[in-house]
């Protein structure tokens, strides 16, 4: 089971869209309200999937599609003092349904309609029919920054139900979704999909934009409203609000979409001149106890999917702590630039499950990794389930008091048997004395040897080594972490090793 990733968009120029493109629809009053009554009415029907655009969008190469590009000059707001302009994508190739996108401006809302005079193509793409109201596959939102007078993009809605932001400096890498459904099911997944868009214009001086979505599933409807701020963190906060149609028994909620390639972890299993690749490097937990997990990502050679049963979690997110050039040696892709993202859950969200789903991948063009919060109960049919949380998106969206793993390490030992594994903790005026500290490693699989903790010279911090037997044995559990005076000095580390 893969997810095709959609990183190739990164790469497309910044483009953008003329205020004069309007479809010849009246404006229609608009709040958040009306988003909810539609859900609703959808939810209350049997569902019916949406019509592909014409057969000759939809036949595009990759090449052919790549070569359409949004023109700078035709973004929506662009040159005028509204801080914020927005540049669409055409639809067709891997996006063969269409999305309305609506302006509101002063409570009304217009429909944005489609020209193709809005978008340079190359020579070799052929003869496309459109009108007014093909829409587009997605939008993608830009302002000023850090570049004084021109603007940078820093957040795009395109395909299903994900979207992905950015920092200031930074480069886009995982992706979020409005809700993730039976993701690793034997029966296969079902990916909801944003239908329609409305964007609120900002008015001069602001530093917010407001973006309100319509999501569409044969499982659930759902109404989303984005109140999202551009800045050296991008930071959104929404609240959906969902419809189901039947029983929702595995819904992801605040899913995160990356890539795990590989590290030190498991780096002879592939043949590249870079020390790793991946988008993320661990999935980062702060449970409702205030226990904060460490849990590196693995790139496994089977389907595996871990649990991480809480109450009212504080939070969740996959996150890229390796942020060094020489930790990927990497001049095009620039791994050290992609952001972490973190879920904060605002209110109780009750019982459930940190859930983590690692497919096999032989390629980085594949988003192998989802992380999302699973309810313990299902949300029943016909009911109503109204939920707030805050994403952000950085270099570092979460930080606790506790010293951070920065790096985890395994093979072989070079004498005797097993394996060895190498864990790095940040410097912190914790390990100032390191024979304060107690190593606690355990696993109910294996035995553990006798940890070893040192000083690493390099980082200033701590390093804890420690080997275990597997034998047999499938699949290794291992947890670890340094305490003082019996309380926590570094997050816990967590690792499933397999065979």
């Amino acid at each position: 089971m893969t997810l095709t990733r959609r990183s190739f968009l990164a790469s497309v120029s910044l483009l953008t869209l003329a205020p004069r493109a309007f479809a010849a629809t009246p404006a229609e009053p608009f709040d958040h309200t009306l988003v909810k009554s539609m859900a609703r009415d959808l939810a209350s029907r049997p569902y019916q999937m949406r019509a592909d655009v014409p057969d000759a969008w939809k036949a595009l190469t990759y090449e052919e599609y790549r070569s359409i590009r949004f023109r700078i000059d035709h973004g929506l707001w662009a040159g005028t003092e509204t801080p914020f302009s927005v540049d669409f994508f055409a639809p067709g190739l891997y996006f063969p349904r269409a999305v309305q996108i609506h302006l509101v401006e002063k409570g009304m809302a217009r429909l944005v309609g489609f020209d193709l005079s809005m978008f340079d193509k190359g020579p070799e793409v052929p003869a496309l029919p459109a009108d007014e109201n093909l829409g587009f596959s997605g939008l993608r939102l830009r302002t000023e920054m850090h570049r004084p007078g021109e603007t940078d993009e820093f957040c795009v809605f395109q395909g299903a139900s994900y979207f992905r932001a950015i920092g200031l400096n930074e480069n886009y890498g995982l992706s979020a979704r409005g809700l993730a459904l039976k993701t690793g099911d034997p029966d296969g997944e079902e990916f909801p999909e944003f239908i329609r868009f409305w964007l609120e214009r900002p008015v001069p001086g602001q530093r917010n934009m407001i973006v309100h979505a319509l999501m569409d599933s044969p499982s659930v409807a759902g109404a989303y409203r984005f109140d999202i701020t551009p800045g050296e963190d991008c930071v959104m906060e929404v609240e959906a609000t969902l419809f189901p149609r039947e029983d929702l028994t595995h819904a992801g909620l605040g899913a995160l979409t990356s890539m795990f390639l590989f590290d030190a972890s498991n780096h002879i299993r592939f043949d590249d001149f870079r020390p790793a690749v991946h988008d993320s490097n661990g999935l980062l937990i702060r449970n409702g106890a205030g226990e904060v997990i460490w849990r590196p990502l693995a790139n496994p050679r089977a389907l595996q999917v871990s649990s991480f049963v809480d109450e009212n979690p504080r939070g969740f997110g996959l996150m890229q702590r390796a942020r060094e050039f020489s930790d990927f040696a990497d001049l095009e892709a620039n791994y050290h630039r992609r952001p972490g993202l973190w879920v904060k859950p605002m209110g109780d969200w009750g019982k459930g499950a940190v859930t983590l789903v690692e497919i096999p991948a032989d390629q980085e063009i594949y988003d192998n990794i989802v992380a999302y919060w699973r309810p313990a109960e299902p949300y029943a049919a016909g009911s109503e389930v109204t939920l707030e949380y805050r994403l952000t998106w950085g270099e570092e969206p979460h930080r606790t008091a506790l010293p951070r793993v920065i790096r985890t390490a395994m093979g072989e030992k070079t004498f005797g048997e097993g394996r060895l594994v190498v864990v790095d903790f940040e410097a912190s005026p914790l390990f100032d004395d390191l024979e304060a500290l107690e190593p606690v490693v355990q696993s109910p699989h294996a035995e553990i040897a006798a940890p070893i903790l040192q000083r690493n010279p390099d980082t200033g911090g701590a390093r804890l080594a420690f080997s275990f037997v597997p034998g047999e044995t499938e699949l290794v559990e291992l947890r670890a972490q340094l305490r003082r005076d019996s309380e926590p000095a570094s997050e816990v580390w967590l690792y499933r090793w397999t065979a």
